[in-house]
């Protein structure tokens, strides 16, 4: 049973259509591993028992009169503590919202529970999900899978953690800027940041609601899929007979590939020879006006945080972590003519990128610049800790202020992802182009 806890999503959901596992079974194994965990409480806000053991039972008995809702019917996976469960806290990992208990469940959970899903409880994130890094002192900052003394990632920190320590068997998060992404990538895992507006944000706490969109945190290409169908009520994408043979990619050489670290940069390099080896063609390619996009991002993201969070901060200001309100507080001084004209900028410019990269399957770029931060010096160190959050967020958030699709695997290289990207509403050719890379980067 302890293998169960290590397996894919997709293998969980078939061993259960073969009854040889039984979901009762599974969701016990998950929550004892979860109540026995030593880290447990600094993955997990929390544990939400009695509702997965009655969504196992249901799986159960769907099970023997075959009328399973979904490949992932009775799988079990944790769910990020902004998306409302009723009955039970939603707090995104904020002080300013201790205590918040919500009467339904988000549109997506209904979605999920609909599709069999077992809820396994809410984990920690960084503070009301504006931060990459994970680091969250006011809450809880989760693990890191390949540094003890490093950040997981951010910031649906403790989404990854429990899927990489083996507490879930997939975690549901959020990406505004890279918060799926960026903590998959560290902890290697597959990270989906989907289109905005695609899956519903309806019960779910908003950091920028202009960018914010709902993704799962993986350890297959397959998962990914059918968890994105899950979550938005849909039928998976076909995944077979998918190559890279004659794929052309674009790599992304403005903004993406400056100040590299030295690992992240030798794994990116080996994961384009992998990719070449299978078939790929994959040449370098600038897109200037990218400068432009980076240029106005501050004040979108500010602003439009600010306009939601304003009235929770200002209120008690001394319960947020010193960082995560000096960023949010960033948008006070946003005017309304420069919001409304960044925007104008900004759908010039994702116009202008659809035009440039048109030719290519996908562009491609290290998922981070940069590796998994120390925890204590982020604490103690404000240039480092602004440094490294806006680093490690650099790649992700281009896919975010071009309104792209965008999907990170891991590479050879512990805690360094490959990202793909794809146009708006390119799920379907993202998720078969991510299977063909996967299984040249195996």
């Amino acid at each position: 049973m302890q293998d169960w806890l290590w397996m894919t999503a997709a293998d969980l959901g078939r061993g259960i259509a073969a009854e040889a596992i039984d979901p009762v079974e599974l969701t016990e194994t998950y929550l004892a591993a979860i109540d026995a965990h030593p880290m447990r409480d600094r993955i997990y806000a929390r544990v939400t028992h009695d509702r997965a053991r009655g969504e196992a039972k249901a799986a159960s008995k769907r099970v023997a009169s075959g009328a399973r809702r979904s490949p992932l019917d009775g799988v079990p996976v944790s769910w990020k503590d902004l998306f409302d469960t009723a009955g039970t806290a939603t707090e995104a990992g904020t002080k300013l919202m201790e205590g918040r208990v919500p009467d339904a469940d988000a549109e997506v959970l209904q979605n999920a529970t609909a599709a069999g899903l077992v809820c396994l409880g809410k984990t920690h994130m960084s503070e009301i999900a504006f931060s990459g890094l994970g680091l969250n002192p006011m809450t809880a900052t989760p693990p890191c899978k390949n540094d003890a003394e490093a950040v997981p990632g951010g910031s649906s920190s403790g989404a990854a953690a429990s899927v990489a320590f083996g507490l879930a068997a997939a975690g549901i998060g959020s990406d505004t800027g890279g918060s799926v992404r960026i903590p998959s990538a560290w902890n290697d895992l597959i990270g989906l940041k989907t289109s905005h507006g695609l899956l519903s944000l309806r019960g779910t706490v908003p950091l920028c609601q202009t960018f914010d969109t709902v993704g799962p945190l993986c350890r297959s290409v397959e998962d990914a899929n059918l968890l994105f169908a899950c979550l938005g009520g849909t039928k998976p994408v076909d995944l077979t007979q998918t190559s890279l043979d004659g794929m052309r990619f674009a790599i992304l050489d403005t903004i993406a590939m400056q100040d590299l670290r030295d690992t992240p940069k030798a794994a990116f390099e080996s994961a384009v020879s992998d990719l070449q080896a299978a078939g790929a063609t994959i040449t370098y390619h600038t897109f200037p006006m990218l400068t432009q996009a980076f240029d106005v991002a501050g004040t979108l993201y500010a602003g439009d945080s600010y306009g939601w969070w304003r009235e929770k901060v200002e209120a008690a200001p001394e319960k947020m972590f010193p960082q995560i309100l000096e960023r949010v507080r960033g948008g006070k001084s946003v005017l309304a003519s420069e919001y409304l004209a960044g925007w104008n900028v900004l759908r010039d410019i994702r116009a202008a990128f659809q035009t440039a990269f048109a030719g290519f399957d996908a562009v491609i770029m290290p998922t981070a610049p940069n590796l998994p931060p120390n925890a204590n010096r982020l604490l103690t160190d404000d240039a480092y800790y602004k440094t490294e959050n806006l680093l490690a967020l650099r790649n992700t958030r281009i896919a975010n202020l071009l309104d792209l699709t965008s999907l990170t695997l891991p590479t050879k290289t512990p805690s360094c992802g490959l990202l793909l990207n794809t146009p708006k509403h390119c799920e379907a050719r993202l998720l078969r182009i991510g299977t063909a890379v996967e299984a040249a980067l195996a």
